[in-house]
């Protein structure tokens, strides 16, 4: 099962809004049409849906309308139509809850964490601390340890742990690494990341010049864990 379903027909915005959702740690897919949505969700579940009003073909009401036919996934409707009548309007076709445009990523993100405590209860006591060997990370402390050890790791380094920690012994590029920490749209370049490599080598590995964690994968990028050759 798939976290949560964008349905953003401004592309730029809906793949802002999937990366920031997928560094929040939830699994993301991102729709341009409501006519998509409907589809989608006929092949694949999602624990919550993001849809917006403004689409070409069905616009989001529509859209609701017929996903409420058949499924009751809980739905976070967006709108720069921020008037009480807009509201009133999607919540009484289905919508859980209603936000307005522009919003902050931070605003989104408690939204979205109350829907889910609201709807899947059991989720809310489930553990999130990601392990691997002796390193444990907690995304909601922002904390890391190896084994008994404190690990210095904050920003930027501590959310490419995590990415890393979510996807252990896989190849990873650094362009799809660049792209779930930093943003699609981000101004850096992707070469940043070698500099971050190397700093969250020095405060994770024994030795960072012989890595036991992150190794290098030549001209690709990089995988976590696993055999330094395979």
């Amino acid at each position: 099962m798939t976290d949560i379903l964008v349905v953003e027909d401004n592309e730029e915005l809906g793949a802002l809004i999937r990366d920031f959702l997928i560094r929040d740690g939830y699994t993301v897919e991102l729709k341009t049409g409501g006519e998509q949505a409907i589809l989608r969700l006929k092949e694949e579940s999602f624990k919550l849906m993001l849809l917006d009003v403004m689409l070409p073909g069905f616009d989001g009401y529509e859209t609701l309308r017929l996903i409420r036919k058949e499924q009751g996934i809980p739905v976070l409707m967006m709108s720069a139509n921020d008037d009480e009548d807009s509201k009133i309007l999607g919540l009484d076709i289905g919508a859980d809850d209603y936000i307005g445009k522009p919003f902050s990523f931070p605003f989104l993100s408690s939204k979205i964490k109350s829907m889910m405590r609201r709807s899947y209860p059991d989720d809310a006591n489930e553990v999130k601390v990601l392990t691997y060997k002796d390193i444990t990370v907690d995304p909601d402390k922002l904390t890391a340890r190896r084994g008994d050890k404190a690990l210095p790791v904050s920003g930027k380094e501590f959310d490419i742990l995590v990415y890393f920690m979510k996807h252990p012994e896989k190849v990873i590029t650094k362009e799809a690494l660049f792209n779930a920490v930093w943003g699609a749209d981000c101004d850096s370049d992707v070469s940043t990341i070698t500099v971050y490599i190397r700093w969250l080598r020095e405060k994770i590995e024994k030795d960072p010049k012989n890595p036991e964690y992150i190794h290098t994968v030549w001209r690709v990028g990089y995988r976590f864990g696993g055999d330094k050759d395979q």
